[in-house]
């Protein structure tokens, strides 16, 4: 299957990482695995992606960040959502939802 334009990704980013984190922190690697696994591997994020959308968002007040251990016994920059970055989540859901299903109105009718 081919994977879909990286124009796509690039609007949904933000959200599908606010997503990746409203379960509980995670750091970069494990957010680009949870995306992966999620999607049954049809989006994959590149580093060049992630970790400044993760910087971005960090900025914008929607995670925040603290150092921690990863389960492979390395330092890492665990990502947290807070109360700006679930309420975004939660607009950015509804938004996706009003225009997927109009797209698919007009392009999965016969």
């Amino acid at each position: 299957m081919a994977a879909p334009s990286s124009e796509l990704l690039h609007g949904t980013l933000e959200s599908l990482i606010l997503k990746a984190v409203a379960g509980g922190p995670r750091h970069g690697y494990a957010i680009a695995r949870w995306l992966e696994d999620s999607t049954g591997d049809v989006l994959q994020v590149e580093d060049g992606s992630l970790y400044p959308a993760l910087y971005r968002m960090e900025q914008r007040g929607l995670i925040q960040a603290s150092w921690g251990t990863s389960e492979l016994g390395r330092k890492a920059k665990f990502y947290r959502i807070t109360p700006a970055g679930r309420k975004r989540l939660a607009a950015s859901t509804a938004e996706w939802a009003r225009f997927s299903a109009a797209i698919s109105r007009v392009l999965l009718t016969v």
